[in-house]
């Protein structure tokens, strides 16, 4: 594919809002995580939560939207400058020439679990101020962030799970390679909720202490909500130090509805899908940023995708031990982490993670180092098979 530059990018969890926060707790190996206490949840695991999201207001126009989702979308995009940005590429293309496409798993459903306890006593009809449409539907946030520019053109969302906001980038390259538009919004968000909490306990995948990726006694995955967006735009030119996507990789390997395939098969097919977009290598990769979720048979299958392809040489985390599991925004969020990495030379640890699980054989990183990245990789695997990686790089 034709490289195409990251003209702005944002990145909001509960590391802190924006990028000098997130940047600060990497290189400090701080971790976001806290004992679960989000709205009436009752479970021994940690979180990892955004503070102050329910203090967003939106718009009055956008008033319908109003969703625990749609109100983290708005903080992300009012953040590190990017909306400026979006609006000056608006300014620059045109309204119909900049396209939408983010990433969700469970968008606004937390807004439905709320109307349910206010269903009608006796028809058990929803209250009349709940709106599917444009709170719990995934579509809600692509239709929300669109509105909220006046955009008049594409816009897509895409739900794979966990790696949703990763996909997004795949897509909108797409489209920009065909001429259907001149930039594109990309990212995701996804929010806490009873579901996704109850849901990964349920299915024994959630750890009663905070997550520890690829540690020998790693024992499942901690919850996190987030947001993060990148505006990618053509560059014939970029300048030196600029930010590049330079390849995309998916993959459905279709194994098990929540279990990856054991020897990392469709891992390591996106892997190399990746690296053939890219027209690259494997040693000319400098980082990966694992999908790494916690889970015993994740993380080892991923790292035998990631040992049979790069072998150890190449250093890897996962970050997920900072910020926890942020669901369909994971994609995004860690590909903004490796944009930071790529910017400001430096290689993320792995908060959490004590013991590295001898059977894994991959070069991890425990603490956060100073080190020259031209080249990562980031991984992004969802229920059912559906796996994306992405190759971002520095302009020279």
């Amino acid at each position: 594919m034709t490289p195409l530059l990251l003209s702005a990018y944002t990145a909001t969890t509960c590391l802190g809002r924006g990028l000098e926060a997130t940047r600060e707790a990497l290189r400090a190996g701080r971790r976001g995580l806290v004992p679960c206490a989000f709205e009436t949840v009752q479970l021994d695991t940690w979180m990892g939560e955004v503070a102050a999201v329910d203090a967003v207001k939106l718009p009055e126009s956008l008033a319908d939207y109003d969703c625990r989702n749609n109100r983290l979308t708005q903080m992300g995009l009012e953040t590190d400058g990017f909306a400026e940005r979006v609006r000056e590429a608006i300014a620059r293309y045109g309204k119909s020439r900049v396209g939408v496409f983010l990433g969700t798993s469970t968008a606004g459903i937390l807004q439905t679990e709320l109307a349910y306890r206010h269903r009608d006593p006796e028809s058990g009809a929803l209250p009349d101020d709940f709106h599917y449409r444009t709170t719990h539907n995934s579509f809600s946030l692509a239709e929300f962030t669109r509105d909220y520019f006046g955009l008049e053109g594409m816009a897509m969302a895409i739900s794979t799970a966990c790696s949703s906001s990763a996909k997004v980038f795949a897509a909108a390259a797409r489209q920009l390679e065909l001429g259907s538009i001149d930039a594109a919004i990309v990212g995701g968000v996804d929010t806490l909720c009873l579901t996704t909490l109850y849901g990964f306990a349920s299915l024994q995948l959630t750890s009663a202490q905070p997550c520890r990726p690829y540690d020998a006694a790693r024992n499942g995955i901690s919850v996190g909500e987030g947001a993060a967006f990148a505006l990618l735009e053509r560059c014939e030119q970029p300048a030196p130090g600029s930010v590049l996507l330079l390849g995309t990789g998916e993959s459905s390997d279709a194994y098990h509805m929540s279990s990856p395939h054991p020897e990392g098969l469709g891992a390591r097919m996106a892997m190399q899908a990746a690296l053939h977009s890219a027209g690259l290598t494997a040693g000319d990769i400098d980082y990966i940023n694992l999908h790494g979720t916690s889970t015993p048979a994740n993380d080892a299958a991923e790292g035998k995708a990631v040992s049979a392809l790069f072998g150890n040489t190449v250093p890897c985390s996962s970050t997920k031990g900072a910020t926890g599991h942020t669901l369909g925004a994971a994609g995004a969020v860690e590909a903004i982490i490796c944009a930071l990495a790529l910017t400001d030379g430096f290689l993320p640890g792995s908060p959490g993670t004590e013991h590295v699980d001898p059977a894994i054989p991959i070069d991890y990183l425990l603490k956060s180092r100073d080190g020259t990245v031209h080249r990562a990789l980031t991984n992004s695997f969802g229920f059912g098979g559906s796996n994306c990686s992405l190759i971002l790089g520095v302009a020279k």
